[in-house]
């Protein structure tokens, strides 16, 4: 994860403010945090050690201008090769894939006379 131990300010959908450092951040967003210092609307700052925050609940996250995205932004993670290479020619997960599958059946049924 690039950002870990960046120190940021999150602002939350409920107006919630949280600033503090990152320690890991999960594809669906979800935020751990320590040296948590967090502001409720209309309420005095909390200090905490450390937080959780669900990603649903992010609005958005104010990064520090000393990071430097340019060189952040580049996906420098290896390409998946042969696996998945081999799952997207049979159609990847359920279907029939690209050759049919099992069968084609035969159709609605044959009808009555």
């Amino acid at each position: 994860m690039k950002c870990q131990n960046e120190t940021v300010t999150v602002e939350l959908k409920n107006g919630t403010i949280v600033h503090g450092t990152i320690t890991s951040v999960s594809p669906q967003m979800n935020t751990a945090m320590r040296n948590v210092r967090m502001t409720v609307t209309g309420q005095e700052p909390l200090s905490l050690d450390s937080m959780n925050i669900r990603g649903s609940t992010i609005r958005y996250f104010l990064l520090p201008d000393s990071l430097p995205l340019d060189t952040l932004l580049i996906d420098d993670a290896p390409k998946p090769k042969n696996k998945a290479r081999k799952e997207a020619d049979r159609g990847g997960r359920g279907g029939r894939g690209g050759r049919g599958g099992r069968g084609r059946g035969r159709g609605r049924g044959r009808g009555r006379m």
